[in-house]
Parts: C-alpha cells; sequence; structure tokens
C-alpha cells in the first residue's frame, strides 16, 4: 500500500514537472516570437488591404456556404494596450443570393466601420454609434489571434506547448471568451492560429486564420502579407496586405451612447393581444391566444432575447409561451433561438432549415455556457413546409413562404387575417417617415407584394421585424405596384 502511495505521489509529480516544462517550452518559443516579428514593440498598428469574403450567418440555403462578396478595401486598425480594434471595409456582393446588409447584386457598395474596446462593441454610420454587444465575442477573438496579439495573449495566458515536425504549437484559452493553438515556424513567425469561440447559433465555432509571406514592414516588425480565415469549415475572409504601419495614433474612445447602452424590449400594442415589441435594431412580436402565447422572431443573442421574454411575461404574466416563430435562419434573425428554447418553447422554422438548426443546437456554447446550455434542454423544433396555420378558434397565425426571394430559401412571414396584420423581416425595412421612394424600386419589395397578392391578403399594417409599424400602401409606394 505504501508502495502504491508512494508511486502515485511520484506520478502526480511527475505530471506537474512535465506540465511545467511544457509552460516554460511555450514561454521560450514565444520569446523567440516576441523578438522575430517585433510584437514586443508594437503598441498600435494599421494593416491595409482587399480580397474577397463571405458574408459569415447569411447563406441562402441553409447549412450551405455563406455568400461570396468583393472587398474591395480593407483597413484594421489595433491597439493592444487598450485592448482595442477598428476595422473599415468596403464590400459588394459577388452573388446575387443570400443575405446580409449589403445592397442587391449589382446596385452599390456596403461601408462598414466595426470597432472594439475593451468589453464594448460598437458600430458607426457615418456620426452615429451604435452599441454592437453581439459582436463583442467576435472582435476580442480577431484582436488577440492577430499574428502579434496571438504571441501577447499566449505569453499572457499561460500557454502549454508541443512540437510538430519543424513547427512549435502553442495553446492557451482566454477564459469564457476563446481558446487558440498558433502554430509557430523556426523563424519565430506565426502560420496558423485555429480557436474556438462561443457564438449564439453555432455554439462553440471553430476558426481558422493562416498567415503568410512575412514580410519586415519598416522598424524591425514583421507582419504578414496574406490573411485567410475560415469560419466553421467556410472562408470569411482572404486579404492581401499592401500597407502596414507600426504605433501610429490611433483613438478610440468608447461613446456614450455605448457605454450606456442597454437592451431594451418597447412594446406597442397593434391589436387586441397583438403587441409590436422594438427598441433595438430588431424587433419581434407577440401574438396571445386563449391559453398559450406565441412570439415571433426571437433575434441576435441571448442578451436581446432574455430583454424580450421578460417583456413577453410582463405583457401576459399568465399564460407560457408555447411557440417561437423564426422568420428565416440568418444568424442575426435567429441568435436568440436558444434563449427561447431554453424556456421550452417549441422553435417554428422553416423545413428547409429544420435539420440544420436541429444539428447546429446540438453543439453547446460551452466555453461561455449560454441559456440553452445551462437549461439542459435540448431545443424542440418543428418546421413549415410552404404554409402552416395556428389557430385556437378565436385567433388564427398563418405562417407562410414569401416564394422566389433571393433574400432566403424557406423565407417566411406571418399572416393575422382578422386583424389584417403582415409580419416579415428583411423583405421590406420602413424609411423614415416622408421618405420618398427610390428611383428604381428594390427587388426584395417587389417580390413582397408579388406574394401578398399571389395569397389574396387584404393588409392593413405591416408589423416589421426591422423599423417602424407601417401601413401597407407604403410598401406598395416603394415597390410602384
Amino acid at each position: 500500500m505504501q508502495r502504491r502511495v508512494l508511486l502515485s505521489a511520484f506520478s502526480a509529480s511527475a505530471l506537474v514537472a512535465a506540465g511545467c516544462a511544457h509552460r516554460q517550452d511555450a514561454q521560450a518559443v514565444l520569446r523567440l516570437a516576441d523578438q522575430a516579428t517585433g510584437a514586443g514593440r508594437v503598441n498600435t498598428l494599421r494593416y491595409t488591404g482587399a480580397g474577397t469574403g463571405s458574408t459569415f450567418g447569411q447563406a441562402y440555403v441553409p447549412g450551405t456556404a455563406w455568400p461570396r462578396i468583393n472587398v474591395t478595401g480593407y483597413t484594421r486598425w489595433v491597439d493592444y494596450p487598450n485592448a482595442a480594434l477598428r476595422e473599415d471595409s468596403v464590400r459588394s456582393r459577388a452573388e446575387p443570393t443570400g443575405g446580409g446588409a449589403l445592397p442587391l447584386m449589382g446596385t452599390g457598395e456596403q461601408r462598414v466601420s466595426a470597432w472594439l474596446r475593451g468589453t464594448q462593441a460598437w458600430n458607426m454610420t457615418g456620426p452615429a454609434a451604435a452599441a454592437a454587444p453581439v459582436a463583442l465575442d467576435g472582435r476580442i477573438h480577431d484582436l488577440w489571434t492577430t499574428p502579434h496579439g496571438v504571441i501577447r495573449a499566449a505569453m499572457r495566458q499561460g500557454a502549454t506547448m508541443h512540437s510538430e515536425g519543424p513547427l512549435s504549437v502553442v495553446t492557451f484559452t482566454e477564459p469564457g471568451r476563446f481558446r487558440a493553438t498558433a502554430w509557430i515556424d523556426a523563424a519565430g513567425h506565426v502560420q496558423r492560429v485555429d480557436s474556438v469561440m462561443p457564438h449564439p447559433v453555432t455554439g462553440d465555432t471553430a476558426v481558422s486564420t493562416t498567415y503568410s509571406g512575412w514580410r519586415d514592414w519598416g522598424g524591425g516588425v514583421k507582419f504578414p502579407a496574406r490573411i485567410v480565415q475560415t469560419m466553421a469549415g467556410v472562408q470569411v475572409l482572404d486579404i492581401n496586405v499592401t500597407e502596414v504601419e507600426v504605433n501610429g495614433a490611433f483613438a478610440s474612445d468608447i461613446p456614450s451612447t455605448v457605454s450606456a447602452f442597454v437592451e431594451r424590449a418597447e412594446s406597442t400594442p397593434a391589436a387586441p393581444g397583438v403587441w409590436h415589441i422594438a427598441g433595438g435594431s430588431h424587433n419581434s412580436v407577440l401574438v396571445e391566444f386563449s391559453d398559450h402565447v406565441m412570439l415571433i422572431e426571437s433575434p441576435l443573442y441571448d442578451g436581446r432575447a432574455h430583454a424580450v421574454l421578460a417583456e413577453v411575461r410582463r405583457l401576459v404574466p399568465g399564460k407560457p409561451l408555447r411557440y417561437v416563430v423564426n422568420s428565416h435562419h440568418h444568424f442575426d434573425h435567429s441568435g436568440g433561438l436558444r434563449a427561447a428554447a431554453a424556456t421550452g418553447a417549441t422553435l417554428v422554422v422553416s423545413e428547409p432549415a429544420r435539420g440544420w438548426f436541429e444539428q447546429t443546437f446540438a453543439t453547446p456554447n460551452a466555453i461561455r455556457p449560454d441559456a440553452l446550455r445551462q437549461s439542459g434542454r435540448r431545443a424542440e423544433v418543428t418546421g413549415v413546409n410552404g404554409q402552416r396555420t395556428f389557430s385556437d378558434g378565436t385567433r388564427t397565425v398563418n405562417v407562410h413562404f414569401i416564394e422566389g426571394s433571393p433574400h432566403a430559401q424557406g423565407f417566411m412571414m406571418a399572416w393575422l387575417p382578422r386583424e389584417r396584420l403582415l409580419v416579415e423581416a428583411d423583405a421590406y425595412t420602413p424609411g423614415p417617415p416622408n421618405q420618398p421612394p427610390p428611383a428604381t424600386p428594390n427587388a426584395l419589395h417587389v417580390n413582397l407584394v408579388t406574394n401578398v397578392q399571389r395569397l389574396g391578403f387584404d393588409v392593413d399594417r405591416i408589423l416589421p421585424l426591422h423599423g417602424r409599424v407601417v401601413p401597407f400602401s407604403e410598401l406598395r409606394t416603394a415597390a410602384k405596384m
């Protein structure tokens, strides 16, 4: 017995010693990489380039590749001491179908300015800042998996190491944010970073970023000339770097509107027992039945979903949430479905997306457990194949496909015939009041009117899942129909 105890103690000591040795080896490799690339001399860095990419989470068909885009302008600033990042890009579609906020194929480009400082993420549209908490994890990940950022993060987090041929493989975790493995060559250059980060739809999501063409851009600081990234196995970025500036001025003060941001769910009655829930970039609609309620849309992420679900309980405290209808599978519109499933509600999705959602929601958010993971529940998902009616004899909601749209396969709208209310997302987003209609009608607007006419709906008002409630006549005016 005494011998077994001594052997056990010896084995445990050996394992601890081996772990310490691996950490010491990792620190030695990271110091080499730091010296070779000049990472320790970099406080701020700006790199510019162009290339191609895709819009993550905006596939036309559920489970297929994200829509391809052209990235004609790309600039990223990083500020390591302040944990800050800014990314400006100019993007246009490279294929006609799929989602995202980009103009339709051949009708223009989109300019995006995405920011991070510490634990605050926001977007700039002109001079206006809009909080973007759903993007926080991704931007923290992007900052600390940059070529110099990953070296600094690995040193800070006590990385471990093993060898694969001539490459040193360094592994570390940024607690609650991501885990990463970096492959570093004998010259001290980061060749690849494989990482896993939490995501509100796909759960723990694999990301792989490769860096090649390392060169000295001046001042003894080296940086790669090409960056290629995949997410969930699909390429999202391929950038050729043309300019690098080290330790230039970079201001990243957090706007007051961002630091003060909280999710608000602001409800407005649209009819007896029907509420339009706004207060953010994405809306929801609550419908009361005799013994339960239905929520149409649970978007973005747990934080938005929790605010909306709290408003649902406040508006109708005595009835369970039985169904949550998802307009379509794009990630901004399905990011709150895990939180909805955690309540025990059944998720109503398009039949083309049902299998994909079931498989996707089986992957947990284990890096930072979300509401579904914490609940211990399994997401219950049911499909709509073209059309489905929900009724209790006093209230009816018909869910229909929007056919022929370039936005998504299985794109759905909800029709309340008694109230003459139409609920839709992305097919039409009302502009400001009294805004003149576009000179050329948007194809999505025309397609929506065509579907309403096909189904014979006599629509009074639209409850959009973006923007303000409007009479149907505003859509007709915009579509010139």
